[in-house]
């Protein structure tokens, strides 16, 4: 398990369940008891193939990589609070909330916003990031 002591400390988490970072940042970074998770494209991270099948492949495979980094640092989606979704097209945001919606339980989803963007990294057309904690 990744989680920090109670001390107030930065704390960087990674698995190789989820794709390595392209640059100069981490999976996902621990700030006291908040965990921030960088954006998630669509990356199967045993092959290194985007998935662009279609928008709800896509949709979940960004969500598989969000899980593996969650699970990494011994969380569950019941403990994201905030989520950031980035869409190439608000034309997909009805199928890509479909997806999203059935990794969380209605009653306690956390906090979102979803924007349309010019332009996604690898040509992907969404991405998720994440903010989550543990008391």
């Amino acid at each position: 398990m990744n989680k920090p002591s109670n001390k107030m400390h930065k704390k960087i988490v990674t698995t190789d369940k989820a794709p390595a970072p392209v640059g100069p940042y981490s999976q996902a970074v621990w700030a006291g008891n908040l965990l921030f998770l960088s954006g998630q494209i669509a990356i199967d991270p045993t092959t290194g193939d985007i998935v662009l099948d279609n928008i709800e492949a896509e949709t979940h495979q960004v969500m598989k990589n969000i899980e593996a980094v969650l699970n990494t640092a011994g969380l569950t989606f019941e403990n994201v609070v905030k989520a950031s979704i980035f869409l190439n097209d608000m034309n997909d945001f009805s199928s890509v909330n479909v997806v999203y919606g059935s990794y969380f339980n209605a009653n306690t989803a956390p906090a979102r916003e979803c924007v349309e963007v010019a332009k996604l990294p690898k040509g992907v057309n969404v991405e998720i990031s994440i903010i989550a904690f543990t008391e």
